[in-house]
C-alpha cells in the first residue's frame, strides 16, 4: 500500500492489475498448500470451502494486461480479474476434479483456529504464505467486495477474450 500511494503521490500514470490466483499454483492442486500435484485420494477443505476464488490462467492474465496499456479506461485505475466461469468456490473447483476423474475424494475439513495454528513455529515466509491462503478461503478477500470507481473488471472490459475456464484448464492434469 506504500507504494501505491507513492505512485499516486508522484502522479505517475498507472494501472495494477490483481484479485486472482494463478492457476498454475491453484487450480491443479484444488487450492492445497505445499504442493502443484493433483491429490488423488483426499483433500484439505479450507472452513466450508464455500468462500469464492478468482483463479486465472497466467496467459489470460498476460492478455488482459497488455490489453490494458494502451486503454485510456484503465488509466490510474485497478483493474479487475473476475471472469465469470472462474469465480468458484473450493468446493465447486473440488466437485469439478471428481467430476472429471470419475471419484469421489476424501474431503478432510480445516476449520479456521486449526488454520491459523498451523503458522506455528514457521518461518516468516511461510507464516505469510499462510496468512495469505487466510485472507483468501476463509475471509474470502478476492471476492468479498464489489469493484468501485477506481476499478474495472477485466472480463467486462474486454470480452473478446476467450479466458481458460478452469473445467478446460484441469484437463492438463488428469
Amino acid at each position: 500500500m506504500m507504494v501505491r500511494k507513492a505512485i499516486q503521490d508522484a502522479k505517475i500514470p498507472f494501472t495494477y492489475v490483481c484479485g486472482a490466483g494463478f492457476a498454475g499454483y491453484f487450480a491443479g492442486n484444488l487450492l492445497q498448500m505445499g504442493t502443484l500435484i493433483s491429490p488423488r485420494e483426499k483433500v484439505l477443505i479450507y472452513g466450508d470451502g464455500n468462500f469464492k476464488v478468482t483463479i486465472v490462467d497466467e496467459d489470460d492474465l498476460a492478455t488482459y494486461t497488455i490489453k490494458t496499456i494502451v486503454d485510456p479506461r484503465t488509466l490510474n485505475k485497478t483493474l479487475y480479474l473476475r471472469p465469470p466461469e472462474n469465480v468458484l468456490s473450493q468446493k465447486q473447483l473440488v466437485d469439478m476434479w471428481e467430476n472429471f476423474i470419475g471419484k469421489k475424494l476424501e474431503h478432510i475439513t480445516i476449520s479456521r483456529q486449526d488454520f491459523l495454528a498451523s503458522m506455528k513455529g514457521m518461518d516468516y515466509a511461510g507464516q505469510v504464505g499462510v496468512g495469505h491462503f487466510y485472507h483468501i478461503f476463509y475471509e474470502g478477500a478476492l471476492t468479498n467486495f464489489e469493484i468501485g470507481k477506481e476499478g474495472e473488471e477485466a472480463s467486462k472490459l474486454y470480452p473478446e477474450v476467450k479466458y481458460t475456464r478452469m473445467n478446460e484448464y484441469l484437463k492438463i492434469y488428469a
